[in-house]
């Protein structure tokens, strides 16, 4: 099966489960059946899926992984001692963890081709991923507090594993609470991976998207974070501040040069 029919076998399987959806027509273009696909990926609920659909899934998603390029901690220059900062799509990433910015709900972002992370690192990850948070949270019949981590595995993402949290969101002037909870999202994520004996997480900028946490602040406690956890610590755990935006590279090389 070509990349192409993949696609049609994916659109065609999500389409087909939903009566709602059953009228709308496949594009002709390439582009506009991927935004298709993903938006399909991204409002279906976690629900049982058959094993042929994961198959072709699992292969279409791995070759766009291959086809935007996978990075490598080995690829990344160091900016400090166990520090790297790099700015591009963090669902290229092949470090043993990446952080996904999450809602409460745990669930990933149902809105058709949002461009918040956590809607990214599902798109890319496959519907597995849903399915794992789901279990997760059926197991703990609350929602996710902020401040806390989850890990799970990565499943079409290059990296091995994907670290969940929830981070303030900002309502007014920020918070002591505020800041505090930030740095808690750093530090549990550090200190899940390291139960977890994983060697490099890489962080995107938590709650400074559709949370609105300031840029300049959140990077500050990022930074401080992790490096009062690294010198606490003293391990090998590695750690990638991931920026998407010209604006928060200035501010981390800014602050970590």
């Amino acid at each position: 099966m070509t990349q192409a029919e993949r696609l049609v076998f994916l659109i065609n399987y999500l389409l087909d489960e939903n009566n709602q959806l059953q009228s709308i027509d496949i594009p002709a273009h390439e582009a506009e059946r991927k935004r298709l696909l993903r938006s399909l990926m991204n409002i279906r609920e976690p629900k049982t899926v058959s094993e042929e659909f994961l198959e072709v899934q699992d292969a279409y998603l791995q070759e766009e992984c291959i086809r935007k390029g996978i990075v490598r901690l080995s690829d990344l220059s160091m900016i400090q001692t166990g520090i790297y900062l790099w700015q591009g799509d963090i669902t290229r990433l092949s470090t043993d963890a990446i952080v996904n910015a999450a809602n409460s709900a745990l669930l990933g972002c149902f809105v058709p081709c949002h461009g918040c992370i956590d809607n990214a690192i599902h798109s890319a990850a496959g519907v597995e991923l849903r399915l794992e948070c789901s279990h997760i949270m059926k197991e703990q019949k609350t929602e996710e507090p902020v401040g806390k981590a989850k890990l799970t595995k990565a499943y079409n993402l290059p990296c091995r594993y994907v670290l969940h949290t929830v981070g303030p969101m900002i309502f007014g002037e920020v918070t002591e609470k505020d800041c505090e909870q930030l740095s808690d999202c750093y530090r549990s994520c550090l200190e899940l991976a390291a139960a977890y004996q994983l060697k490099s997480v890489a962080f995107c900028c938590i709650s400074t998207g559709e949370f609105h946490f300031p840029n300049e602040k959140a990077a500050e406690i990022a930074v401080q974070t992790v490096r009062d956890y690294q010198k606490k610590n003293q391990n090998s755990l590695e750690v990638v501040f991931n920026v998407f935006k010209d604006k928060d590279y200035q501010i981390y090389r800014r602050l970590l040069e």
